[in-house]
């Protein structure tokens, strides 16, 4: 690991619901959830906004992200809505809006870039930036940073500046809302060891318990643990991969350009539908994400040859079909067809509570480095199913 590198990592703060409290800001120091079909508010005679809350909530949406009132009742992202009801029933409830999220993150990225112009996009609210070559003490490149954004956008973000994205990634979470964190080599023992294993970005839940069963649960415990010990266990290669990290020992660079993987779209669906009783509503959202893939896929000027189906049972069972074509295509007719086709190989005697459309293998023109899952957006009527 190189000292002189000076990498950031700027992270939106509570990006859809800050948007959400620019359009209401009556709503501030409110417990507010963004999910779900979540029923838009109705404009008053009075010229008030009357707003629905979670206690109303029933259906099989999940949460999207919550204000920090919110996130106190222990309301999450990825849970689900009527879960997120019976912890928070009063908390005001918002559909998404991803067309003004994106408008937003185009805005404080666009804002960023002039000051530092080495940036990986990880997505709609964060983003990487390698800043070695800028003039200037850390603190000042960060408040010029978090300034931007805030004119930009009238958001606030929090960015850490640290020698390596492990750290800054790291660093980002210790002070939000509204964060400036400055992490060295030197401070890992006091902030980053006491922190819990699942705080470095590539542990998940698996590795974590895993870990937690030989009773390593602090980065501290990981940094001193036998390496034979988590070789036996977890592999060379991965095991090797946790004590590089747990001691704060990361090379990965900064990538401003990188072609997305694959594209997906998924929805879950409010109901488990049956195959045959609710042809229609299966029909109408098999060609949402028809149209969202399509969309993506002209958005970002690529092209696919491997297209795949995700359908979860009413059980929980998820199972997946794939199927390359002869060549790359962006004809939405083909990858329909092709997804059309992976369908009739899945198993569909069970209701089905969630169905995805991925398009993989991918040949981009341009890119933003950014892979769209992002559910539900605008529906297309086309046919077929």
């Amino acid at each position: 690991m190189s000292s002189q590198r000076r990498i950031a990592h700027l992270d939106m703060d509570a990006f859809f619901a800050s948007v959400e409290l620019l359009r209401y800001p009556e709503l501030r120091g409110r417990p507010v959830v963004i999910g779900g079909r979540g029923q838009a508010p109705k404009r008053l005679a009075n010229g008030q906004w009357q707003f629905a809350t979670l206690k109303s909530y029933v259906g099989r949406g999940v949460v999207t992200t919550a204000t920090y009132e919110a996130r106190a009742f222990g309301v999450h992202s990825a849970m689900g809505m009527m879960k997120a009801a019976r912890l928070a029933p009063q908390a005001i409830m918002l559909p998404v809006d991803f067309v003004r999220y994106r408008e937003y993150s185009r805005r404080f990225k666009e804002a960023v870039r002039r000051i530092a112009p080495k940036l990986e996009d990880r997505g709609i609210d964060e983003i990487y930036l390698d800043l070695t070559d800028l003039p200037g003490q850390d603190v000042a490149i960060a408040t010029s940073l978090k300034n931007a954004v805030f004119e930009a956008t009238g958001l606030t973000c929090s960015i850490a500046i640290a020698p390596n994205k492990l750290l800054a990634k790291i660093g980002s979470d210790l002070d939000k809302p509204d964060g400036l964190t400055v992490l060295s080599v030197g401070d890992i023992p006091s902030r980053v060891w006491p922190l819990a294993v699942s705080e470095i970005n590539g542990i998940g839940p698996k590795s974590t318990k895993r870990l937690k069963s030989l009773g390593i649960e602090t980065i501290g415990q990981l940094a001193a643990a036998s390496p034979t010990h988590l070789q036996a266990v977890f592999g060379t290669t991965y095991a090797r991969w946790l004590l590089d990290v747990s001691r704060g020992i990361d090379n990965s660079p900064v990538k401003t350009h990188s072609d997305p993987k694959s594209i997906s779209r998924e929805t879950t669906f409010e109901r488990d539908l049956h195959v045959q009783y609710d042809r229609q509503l299966l029909t109408a959202a098999f060609d949402r994400l028809c149209q969202q893939i399509d969309a993506d896929l002209s958005r970002k000027g690529c092209k696919g040859r491997t297209v795949g189906v995700k359908l979860r049972y009413e059980n929980f069972e998820t199972v997946t079909r794939d199927l390359t074509l002869p060549e790359v295509t962006q004809d939405i007719r083909l990858i329909r067809r092709a997804a059309v086709q992976c369908l009739r190989r899945a198993p569909l005697d069970q209701r089905l509570r969630l169905l995805g459309i991925r398009v993989s293998n991918l040949i981009c023109r341009d890119s933003d480095d950014s892979e769209d899952s992002y559910g539900d957006g605008f529906p297309k009527q086309l046919s077929l199913l």
